[in-house]
């Protein structure tokens, strides 16, 4: 084959540090557009971003010669140096340290968009440390719980 085609789908789940409650309705739109600012910065395509106070969720495409870790690197680094810069927090914010990411089937594109949509509704019945196990016990993830919780 003279060509290299991907469609690579990605479900990324990552928390502020300690799973405070720091993601403020007052600038959560603005980090969602910096998030998907970063996100097409690095030649990414953002479909659908949400989450609640202490967690985002984004589902996007990256191009073929993406490594995953530097991009995280890349949409938490920069994140959290703006929302520092920009002064919407009295401390310094800082993302945990690690993220779950999930790979996604075009298929899944609508239902997972809906997912992300509606965490608000979500956590009003699951916790976030609840629907990230799950998420590892459906992926087949095999984790440490001493290990999960920072």
């Amino acid at each position: 084959m003279g060509h290299t085609f991907t469609n690579l789908l990605y479900h990324l789940i990552f928390s502020t540090q300690n799973r405070k409650d720091l993601i403020q309705d007052g600038f959560r739109n603005e980090l969602y557009s910096y998030l998907g600012g970063i996100i097409q910065g690095e030649k990414g395509k953002t479909i659908a971003i949400g989450g609640t106070k202490n967690h985002i969720h984004i589902l996007s495409k990256f191009s073929q010669g993406t490594i995953l870790s530097n991009m995280l690197q890349h949409i938490k680094g920069n994140s959290s140096k703006w929302l520092n810069e920009k002064g919407f927090m009295t401390y310094h914010f800082h993302w945990q340290s690690g993220y779950g990411a999930f790979t996604v089937s075009e298929s899944m594109i609508n239902v997972i968009s809906k997912y992300i949509q509606n965490q608000e509704i979500h956590h009003k019945k699951m916790t976030f440390e609840q629907e990230f196990l799950r998420l590892l016990e459906k992926h087949h993830i095999a984790y440490d719980e001493k290990y999960l919780w920072e």
